[in-house]
Order: C-alpha cells, then sequence, then structure tokens
C-alpha cells in the first residue's frame, strides 16, 4: 500500500492545516512545518486535479478528435 494519500485525504488535511495556520497561535517553526506540509498537499491536489481533467478530456472526444458537450448528470434530478 502506497504511503500517498487519496485525494480527499489530502484535501481535508490541507483544510486542517489552513485553520490551524489562520489561527495563529503556533510558534514560527510549526508554522513553517505546517505550511510546508500544506505546499506539498496543494501539489498533490492540483497533479490529481490535473489528472482527472485529462481523463475527462479523453472520454469527451468523439472520433474525430474533437470535444464535445455533454449535459452533466448528478442523479438527483428526476
Amino acid at each position: 500500500m502506497s504511503d500517498a494519500p487519496d485525494f480527499e485525504t489530502a484535501l481535508k488535511r490541507l483544510e486542517d492545516i489552513v485553520k490551524k495556520l489562520e489561527n495563529g497561535e503556533l510558534s514560527l517553526d510549526s508554522a513553517l512545518e505546517l505550511f510546508e506540509e500544506g505546499v506539498k498537499l496543494s501539489r498533490f491536489c492540483h497533479t490529481k486535479l490535473e489528472e482527472a481533467e485529462r481523463r475527462v478530456e479523453i472520454l469527451l472526444k468523439n472520433d474525430s478528435g474533437q470535444m464535445r458537450a455533454v449535459p452533466f448528470e448528478s442523479g438527483n434530478e428526476r
């Protein structure tokens, strides 16, 4: 099993870090450590979102390679 978190776990941790940093009650060293972790998590999440976007684009291309509009269905539209 990989040590890398999944997107949802990384995003939740990033939200927790932001709350702690906004609180302002950390020492400078602790704040810097959390900031560094947050930057890594932010980059990880950004990469995952880019990968998902590329996969969606591939799935939405028509036979001639052009993008086609597909309506989003959330499943709650009954």
